[in-house]
C-alpha cells in the first residue's frame, strides 16, 4: 500500500474527527464509563486484527480512548488507515 500524498490527507481530514498529527492520523474518544471505553477498545481491536491492521491504543483518564493510524510499512498515512477510521466511526 502507498503513502497518499499530505494534499489528499488533508483533504480527506476537513470533514472528519480524525486529525494528522505528523504521520499519523489519530482521534480520541470519551465514553460514559472505564467499562464502556474498554469495550470500545476491544471492539477495535477485533476491526484490526480483521482487516490486519494494528492501530495504537491507548485507554488514559478512565474513559478516555486515543487511538493512532499509520502504515508502518508505507511510512506514513495510506488509505488503509482511512478504511479502519471509517470503521471505527461506525462504532461510534
Amino acid at each position: 500500500m502507498e503513502r497518499l500524498p499530505d494534499s489528499e490527507v488533508d483533504e480527506r481530514l476537513n470533514a472528519s474527527a480524525w486529525t494528522r498529527q505528523g504521520d499519523v492520523i489519530e482521534r480520541e474518544f470519551e465514553r460514559a464509563s472505564f467499562a464502556a471505553a474498554f469495550a470500545l477498545v476491544d471492539a477495535v481491536a477485533e476491526l484490526a486484527m480483521e482487516a490486519d491492521h494494528h492501530p495504537d491504543i491507548l485507554m488514559h483518564d478512565y474513559k478516555w480512548v486515543r487511538i493512532t493510524l499509520s502504515t508502518h510499512s508505507a511510512g506514513g498515512i495510506t488509505e488503509r488507515d482511512f478504511a479502519l477510521a471509517a470503521q471505527i466511526d461506525a462504532l461510534t
